[in-house]
């Protein structure tokens, strides 16, 4: 008489079942898997956390990007990262400082690999039609852009569906030149002054901040970033 094996009961555990009951899959690139049981499940537990190389690194996630973490990498993907647990002491009298880090670094690596990542400039639809007949109309983006904001009617249709979706991806090239039309023809009938900004905090980035703020400085714009200091 033959006895049962125990295991055979658990999910992990059983072997695989031969009448096709069970079906195996990869998705995400190799990177999950669904498995119909037995040990070789391990591996694929342990091929998640292995990586070819650690950088040392900081997120900038709109913060002073002062944290330090250690970022695994594998085939020249993240594929995790821990806080950096080594910064020195201040004495015994003061608490550590380790470790340092925000649930948003812990996680920055879902927002470099994730579907919904904006990578591309995108404009509701409403004010690219309006903007490409215009443009189509005029010749000149100013006179095109001036088209649209100096009648109410056109700037109502655009404004209401605003919150609503809508948008559409457009090129580079495109957004740069709407966005260029918009600030000459401001500042041609308002004056420099009516053209706000806001960039990037310096301690985060020093290059996003600066370009930021010296384009508003030459065309006489004004700064409304609380880190301009």
């Amino acid at each position: 008489m033959s006895r049962q094996n125990p295991f055979s009961s658990l999910r992990f555990l059983r072997p695989k079942p031969k009448d096709g009951s069970c079906q195996e899959e990869s998705f995400s690139g190799g990177h999950a898997a669904d498995r119909c049981g037995q040990r070789e499940w391990e591996d694929f537990y342990r091929s998640r956390w292995q990586h070819d190389k650690t950088v040392r690194t900081t997120h900038g996630v709109n913060c002073t990007g002062s944290c330090a973490w250690d970022v695994h990498v594998k085939n020249g993907m993240i594929v995790w990262e821990v806080q950096a647990t080594n910064y020195p002491g201040c004495g015994a009298a003061m608490p550590d400082h380790d470790p340092r880090g925000c649930p948003r670094g812990a996680t920055f690596s879902w927002y470099t690999y994730s579907p919904v990542r904006l990578k591309y400039p995108y404009i509701r639809s409403a004010l690219v039609d309006m903007w490409r007949r215009a443009l189509e109309e005029h010749g000149d983006p100013v006179y095109a852009w001036q088209a649209i904001a100096d009648d109410p009617e056109k700037v109502k249709a655009y404004q209401k569906v605003r919150g609503k979706g809508g948008l559409v991806r457009v090129s580079w090239d495109e957004a740069a030149t709407l966005v260029a039309a918009a600030l000459v023809h401001t500042i041609e009938k308002y004056g420099p002054d009516r053209v706000f900004g806001f960039t990037p905090i310096p301690a985060m980035s020093m290059v996003f901040y600066a370009s930021g703020a010296r384009f508003l400085s030459l065309i006489g714009g004004s700064m409304i970033s609380f880190y301009d200091w």
